[in-house]
């Protein structure tokens, strides 16, 4: 019979694959590849994501990176814009792209034949050849062939630094993907297999089901996957297979987890690893809802989302702004403190102070 695995083991066993129980000595590519991506419309969670997961990092770390081209910005996950690692890249958009382009026909393309997209997708690609492309003039190009494909995955477009940067956010200028890091050397089978695979590592183990959210492609898509893979088999407490890499970690239940800051659009936050109670279902809410669908900042206690944080300048000092959603012992006030000081140290470099303010908010 499958081993069952509690909430709070799930709980533990997130939290490490996502580097939140101990910071990584991973290089930034890496530690990409490990979380699977970072969620990244809003381009500052990227830098904040890497910073609390990073045993050293700093914003230039990212902008280096990118600019060296070891990662990329893309649309890919449930058609959002991610940050990934190079190596990721094909893969991801080669496993995801048949079931974007066929979520695009179902939802805006109904007008147009197939072979009339894959003719209009051959005609931009060649046009969009050379160079990089302002946002204004790539509109302007989709416009006059009637069709806005390129959000359709048609057409592999990279976000081109030092667009959706912290220093400049607006995702304003793309490359054709096959020129800014090279033709892609994957397939659909491939690459939803590799899917697959980075998911457990990130987020396991996992209803496959889940895994095919994250994605945003179907639980039929990824089922040749699973059987290519070699994995392991658990329960949840509901009874619910669980799928998982074999050696991926799984600590004790009990193993301490430190005060952590996320950014927004966090994926652990995401219906998909809802299993592991990180955001308790009391708070959700609190976290998303129709003003804030992007999420807003939060921090982790023991494990689980324990309130909200903003940084806000105010001249030459940078304040860190905590709401608690509940009392934080003495001990872990400390800890919470010095992580939001390193956080507003982090994203106002060049405040001459730095401060960190805690009020509790039971509502």
């Amino acid at each position: 019979m499958n081993r069952v695995l509690g909430q709070r083991a799930l709980n533990r066993a997130l939290l490490a694959r996502q580097l939140l129980l101990d910071r990584s000595p991973l290089g930034i590519p890496e530690a990409l590849e490990q979380l699977g991506g970072i969620q990244a419309q809003y381009a500052p969670s990227s830098y904040i994501r890497l910073w609390t997961s990073l045993q050293t990092f700093a914003m230039d770390d990212l902008d280096q990176a990118l600019e060296e081209r070891a990662v990329v910005q893309g649309t890919l996950m449930r058609s959002t814009i991610h940050l990934v690692s190079a190596r990721d890249y094909w893969r991801f958009a080669e496993g995801i792209g048949p079931s974007r382009q066929a979520w695009w026909h179902r939802t805006w393309g109904k007008e147009f034949r197939r072979e009339d997209m894959d003719d209009i997708a051959a005609r931009l690609d060649a046009e969009l050849a050379g160079r990089a492309w302002p946002r204004k003039e790539l509109d302007q190009l989709m416009r006059s062939h009637s069709t806005t494909v390129w959000s359709g995955a048609w057409v592999a477009l990279i976000r081109v630094p030092p667009a959706g940067t912290w220093r400049r956010r607006r995702a304003d200028v793309f490359q054709r993907a096959a020129e800014w890091i090279g033709p892609s050397d994957a397939d659909e089978a491939d690459g939803l297999e590799h899917l697959l695979r980075r998911y457990l590592a990130a987020f396991g183990p996992a209803r496959m089901a889940e895994a095919a959210d994250w994605a945003g492609v179907s639980v039929a898509k990824l089922a040749p996957a699973r059987e290519r893979l070699d994995l392991r088999s658990f329960r949840d407490e509901a009874g619910r297979e669980l799928v998982d890499l074999p050696g991926a970690p799984l600590p004790h239940p009990e193993t301490p987890a430190p005060v952590r800051f996320l950014p927004t659009w966090d994926a652990t936050l995401l219906v998909h690893a809802r299993r592991t109670q990180i955001l308790p279902e009391a708070h959700r809410t609190r976290i998303f809802s129709t003003k804030t669908p992007h999420s807003i900042g939060t921090f982790l206690q023991d494990g689980v989302v324990a309130g909200t944080w903003r940084a806000e300048r105010e001249g030459d000092r940078a304040i860190v702004r905590v709401v608690s959603f509940g009392s934080t012992p003495a001990p872990l006030r400390d800890e919470l403190e010095g992580e939001a000081l390193g956080l507003a140290r982090l994203v106002e470099p060049d405040a001459a102070r730095h401060a960190v303010e805690v009020v509790t908010s039971a509502t």
